[in-house]
């Protein structure tokens, strides 16, 4: 179903203080906790439990009311969102592995939130190029992380401003930092285009940005104002 991600065991954080956060913090019940504690118990990635109590309070904050999630998996954070998202509000997330697709479909009517969440097959870059602008209060971008910086401009487009894009796994267990000449060659494309896409957003004038340690980094950024972000893509 899935290829073991060998990142999901490299912590940010000291091993002690990553098991504290995820077990001292409040648990998920109901159908929704099954379905992370089975994903955990099969090694399934999906946001860890750090990550979970973090959006729940931050959807307290914001309540969301139009969400745009890329990379559904198997749709568990999907069916978090819609439980602390606004009571009107909508999901539409993307997604392209057939597997996974299935899986998700299962779970959101295992969760009852069909209604709630419209799910795109298909490859996220063509999907983004056709969605509408100034849509999403806020964006979820969990997927290719070497796609990361191809997708920001779309996102930025689609996003409303004062908006917030979330995006997660963006430190790849700390080898972000390294030299590209000591990452290994089968990673070596996503260490330079996360780099590329961090240098970025993180001191943009448009942009209010800040990095988590939660689970592989969670980057957040405000849109606070409009801003043409292609000509920075230009070759």
């Amino acid at each position: 179903m899935h290829k073991i991600n060998e990142m999901m065991d490299r912590p940010v954080v000291l091993d002690e203080v990553r098991t504290f956060l995820r077990t001292a913090q409040k648990q998920l019940d109901g159908k929704l906790g099954e379905i992370e504690k089975e994903a955990n118990d099969n090694r399934v990635p999906i946001i860890p439990h750090e990550t979970v109590t973090f959006f729940i309070w931050l959807f307290g904050q914001i309540k969301p009311k139009e969400i745009l999630e890329v990379g559904t998996a198997i749709g568990f954070s999907a069916g978090l969102m819609t439980q602390y998202m606004d009571q009107e509000g909508k999901i539409t997330t993307i997604e392209r592995n057939p597997t996974m697709i299935e899986k998700a479909k299962d779970n959101f009517k295992t969760l009852q939130i069909e209604d709630k969440v419209t799910l795109l097959e298909g490859q996220a870059d063509e999907w983004l190029e056709k969605l509408e602008s100034h849509k999403y209060d806020f964006i979820f971008m969990d997927s290719a992380k070497a796609k990361y910086y191809d997708f920001f401009p779309n996102c930025m487009r689609i996003l409303k401003q004062n908006g917030v894009l979330a995006v997660d796994d963006v430190l790849q267990g700390g080898t972000i930092l390294e030299e590209e000449k000591d990452i290994p060659r089968r990673r070596r494309k996503i260490h330079k285009k996360l780099n590329a896409f961090l240098k970025i957003v993180m001191d943009h004038p448009a942009l209010e940005t800040t990095l988590l340690p939660l689970g592989d980094g969670l980057l957040l950024i405000t849109k606070k104002e409009e801003f043409d972000f292609s000509y920075m893509y230009e070759t």
